[in-house]
């Protein structure tokens, strides 16, 4: 018996064929980039959520809500700045033109 489910990239792609899916799915992809690559980089460093909050004298509850790829909070620049600095990064923010 075969299993006829779409696969999560099929399911993505005929959702993203609504604009209003589109619109919403690619005002998102920022923020989720950013939390991605922030988590890559706390662990590329060997530091736990618990450690992070040590460093940036906070509690473990607020990292694990910055870090969280659901959380609709989204974090002042200047504390992911502090999140950069203390495991070695900075923060580059550009603008690009919007693609309609």
């Amino acid at each position: 018996m075969t299993n006829k489910r779409p696969t999560f990239d099929k399911f993505r792609q005929k959702a993203l064929k609504n604009p209003e899916v589109k619109a919403e799915y690619d005002a998102l992809s920022t923020a989720f980039e950013m939390k991605r690559q922030m988590i890559t980089l706390r662990k590329k460093a060997g530091v736990t959520q618990e450690q992070m909050a040590d460093l940036l004298g906070t509690k473990k509850s607020n990292i694990s809500r910055l870090e969280s790829l659901n959380s609709s909070i989204s974090p002042r620049l200047a504390t992911v700045e502090d999140y950069a600095r203390v495991l070695g990064y900075s923060v580059k923010v550009e603008f690009e033109p919007r693609v309609n």
